[in-house]
């Protein structure tokens, strides 16, 4: 057995499950409770992953620092009803290998965690949802750490598993997720099925993007 302890870090919107029509319509109902125009949804594609503070302010830069904090709190309550509405975390499937990809992986040596801009209570939701829980052993998100690219969720995980930042590879579908990998001096596969295309996720840093989840156990052997 290896004395390195590898340690794969996986994002959830746009990585592991498809909740894209959620968040648009969370987001364009909560600006509209602030009496806002809603942002297009290629903007809010591209903010998702950040933390909803710093989502709110990139999509309008005119909002008061009270006002980001009111739209977070507002798409808060909006993702709640439309989660109730349309049958919950169960109606956001996994993206398509997803799960097999997990499983695979939690039958090696590696580590596995998530890194993720969603609230606890709100991963909690889609890990029970989606049976997935078992699969990982460390669980950071927005309320552990600042929005990404800040290196926090990572350094965090870093320290609850005993892995070095060189064995961290973060998986994900936004420049923010790769960004936050190498800042915390960790590496970054890119997937390109989420909301930011491949090509700015080799810009951003991401060493290989993959096309589907069978590729992924190539990619992490790559990069060891």
């Amino acid at each position: 057995m290896s004395s390195r302890l590898r340690l794969a870090l996986f994002d959830v919107d746009g990585t592991l499950i498809d909740s894209q029509r959620f968040i648009l319509a969370a987001m364009r109902a909560a600006f509209a409770d602030l009496g806002r125009p809603a942002p297009p949804d290629g903007a809010i594609r591209a903010i998702i992953g950040l933390s909803l503070v710093e989502a709110a302010a990139a999509l309008d830069p005119g909002l008061s620092d009270v006002e980001t904090v009111e739209i977070a709190a507002c798409y808060k309550r909006a993702f709640i009803r439309i989660r109730a509405e349309t049958g919950g975390e169960a109606a956001m499937p996994l993206y398509p290998g997803a799960r097999a990809a997990l499983a695979r992986l939690s039958r090696t040596e590696r580590l596995l965690g998530v890194a993720t801009g969603k609230a606890r209570r709100g991963l909690d939701h889609l890990l029970d949802a989606h049976d997935l829980r078992g699969f990982f052993l460390t669980l950071q998100t927005s309320d552990d750490a600042p929005s990404k690219p800040h290196p926090g969720m990572v350094l965090n995980a870093l320290r609850a598993t005993g892995a070095q930042a060189c064995d961290a590879v973060v998986i994900g579908d936004t420049i923010y997720d790769v960004a936050m990998a190498r800042n915390a001096g960790a590496r970054a596969i890119g997937v390109a099925w989420g909301y930011h295309a491949p090509d700015a996720l080799l810009a951003a840093g991401a060493e290989i993007v993959i096309d589907h989840f069978d590729a992924l156990d190539a990619a992490l052997e790559a990069l060891e």
